[in-house]
């Protein structure tokens, strides 16, 4: 039986090593998190952001809560279809963490999905999460409007809108409306000041704008 057991678990783990060396989105970026976490890197019950690379790209993250466990896994322009197919094996489940805050969906909606399908792969990665770890929180940071992607914000308000009232009753589970923070005074449209000149992610001064809206789960 001991022997049985072990030769299913080498199979497992090489089923397991070889996925994470050929064949996926991004599976260089995912391979630099393997190493890091190799050479001593043993966070446990830290708080976690994953995500496209609205998370890639928060240069600073970890500064903006210094003091706090914060782990940052952002990858590439990465899906929400993704981070459910591929991703969560690599940077979300083996950190064990006490709060898990996602970013995306955006990625999606630009490749031609609908709203409907962003909250579908929404509601995959909710039930993975909760089986795998039942007593993280999860956080969903709202798909926010980018300016150059004026023609999908139907889609992404639909998205938001369905995941909204579906985490309305479930436990140990939050949307955060990040995109307010980012719009033009008194208007519904995106305040260009606040992205870099690819009018799709953010700069220094919309971060500041997520930064106020996340501290309070953050601490």
């Amino acid at each position: 039986m001991k022997i049985k057991l072990l030769i299913l678990f080498l199979g497992i783990s090489f089923t397991t090593s070889l996925h994470a060396q050929q064949g996926f989105p991004f599976d260089n970026e995912i391979k630099a998190f393997k190493h890091q976490d190799s050479i001593g890197f043993s966070l446990k019950n830290g708080i976690l952001f994953i995500g496209s690379s609205s998370i890639r790209k928060w240069t600073d993250l970890e500064q903006r809560f210094a003091g706090k466990p914060v782990i940052k896994r952002g990858v590439g322009g990465c899906t929400l279809e993704q981070l459910v197919d591929y991703y969560t094996p690599y940077i979300l489940f083996p950190y064990h963490p006490q709060k898990v805050f996602i970013y995306a969906g955006e990625n999606d909606i630009a490749a031609g999905k609908s709203g409907q399908f962003v909250f579908e792969e929404f509601k995959k990665l909710w039930v993975m999460i909760n089986k795998q770890l039942p007593g993280a929180s999860i956080y969903f940071m709202s798909i926010k409007l980018s300016p150059s992607r004026a023609q999908y914000f139907g889609e992404v308000e639909k998205a938001n809108s369905q995941i909204k009232s579906y985490l309305v009753n479930k436990p140990n589970s939050t949307f955060i409306d990040v995109g307010t923070a980012i719009l033009k005074p008194n208007s519904t449209d995106p305040d260009p000041s606040l992205f870099q000149p690819d009018m799709l992610h953010l700069n220094s001064k919309g971060y500041d704008r997520w930064q106020q809206v996340l501290e309070p789960y953050v601490n």
